[in-house]
């Protein structure tokens, strides 16, 4: 059945940032519809773990949107039932360093993320055993970082696009968009999608990985690529582990540029009692293949730091596909080459923590107001032109 839809902003993608964008664009008064050729958490929010972490940014603009996103999700688990709904956990994190050399660089890390505002207290070797007592012996030290928390994603995602319905958006689950609709002019019209055109004078493109494909419908580019990562997943158990504890390599992988794989231990307990091992990171397009030597390189990194891990079934292992930025930062805002285009996606494995402050970025811009972070190093047409390689 062919159908047509009015409102004031369409978000394609009903993942964690774009159950964000459409609550906050609903608060702020507008009419909005959601919209997504699966299902709710269909993607990549369905396959990740839930952080919400200041520890892992250096200071700049994506630790800004950070902070901001962890004040606004404090703020919605403060709301009648939401924390219980979405599990969350404002259990801290620790990051640990296996040898001196490493610890000193460590702390100069945290020196500078303090300077920005962050929450950093130095652990030395024989207190770290006081905050994770299954640790591995012999550690060097590491650093606390009590801003850092966890939901469950998909059910944090389910329940946003809840209150978003509730408080009067629509959801369109199965619609896949295949045309984003422009005037004679060149602006945004709306979309087109496999059950009929949706109107409306804005379009939040929160497609997550899929994003640059959502983008070249609206005839413009972004590049935002794939980048794989798994999830072991363990028998559930009693909490031996506190925090979200994690080696000091992890942030530069997730810093790094390469293509190639690579593995650095993340470690967490759950509300429901299963482990969650990480972290990989390669790039090898839509690959869903399984990976044994990426899930025994996962193992071997968690029983490193923490032994009892070996003695401990793995359930399954899962995969999900990061939103990879050349520049390692989200686009956020319009776009200024397409009138009523905003985006909302690229952020790689950091979208479940942004997206409270992604969305009410958006939701700001789009009531026509002032937005509590400049936007200008999310700029969408930041990267230059794939065939002029000139700069926007």
């Amino acid at each position: 059945m062919t159908k047509s839809l009015t409102c004031d902003v369409v978000v394609v993608g009903a993942g964690m940032v774009g159950a964000a964008c459409a609550l906050y664009a609903v608060r702020a008064g507008l009419s909005v519809v959601l919209v997504d050729r699966g299902p709710v958490a269909g993607g990549t929010t369905g396959a990740g773990e839930g952080n919400l972490l200041v520890s892992d940014k250096e200071p700049g603009p994506e630790l800004e949107l950070a902070l901001l996103s962890g004040r606004l999700w404090a703020d919605l688990a403060a709301e009648a039932g939401v924390a219980g709904a979405v599990e969350y956990e404002a259990k801290g994190g620790v990051v640990v360093a296996s040898a001196p050399e490493g610890l000193v660089a460590l702390e100069r890390f945290a020196v500078g993320q303090r300077s920005a505002g962050v929450e950093a207290v130095s652990v030395d070797a024989g207190e770290l055993h006081e905050l994770e007592p299954c640790l591995a012996e012999g550690l060097a030290g590491g650093v606390l970082y009590p801003q850092d928390a966890q939901v469950m994603p998909t059910l944090a995602a389910a329940h946003l696009v809840r209150l978003a319905r509730a408080a009067g958006a629509s959801l369109r689950t199965g619609w896949t968009v295949t045309e984003v609709l422009r005037t004679a002019a060149g602006a945004v019209n709306g979309v087109r999608t496999s059950h009929g055109d949706i109107h409306a004078p804005a379009v939040v493109n929160a497609a997550g990985t899929w994003g640059g494909e959502l983008a070249a419908l609206a005839g413009v580019s972004l590049p935002v690529l794939p980048r794989r990562g798994f999830v072991l997943v363990t028998e559930p158990l009693p909490r031996r582990v506190r925090h979200k504890v994690y080696a000091a390599d992890y942030v530069a992988d997730v810093a790094s540029d390469s293509a190639a794989l690579q593995t650095s231990p993340v470690v967490e307990g759950t509300a429901a009692g299963p482990v969650l091992i990480g972290a990989s990171r390669e790039r090898v397009g839509f690959d869903r293949s399984f990976s044994l030597p990426v899930a025994r390189a996962l193992a071997a990194g968690a029983t490193r730091l923490f032994p009892f891990l070996a003695e401990v079934r793995a359930m399954r292992a899962y995969l999900g596909f990061r939103p990879y930025m050349p520049d390692h930062l989200p686009a956020i805002g319009p776009d200024a080459r397409v009138p009523g285009l905003f985006h909302a996606c690229g952020h790689e494995g950091a979208g479940i923590g942004l997206a409270t402050g992604t969305g009410h970025l958006i939701a700001q811009v789009l009531a026509e107001k002032a937005p509590d972070l400049d936007l200008a190093s999310f700029r969408p047409d930041r990267f230059p032109d794939p065939v002029t390689q000139e700069a926007p």
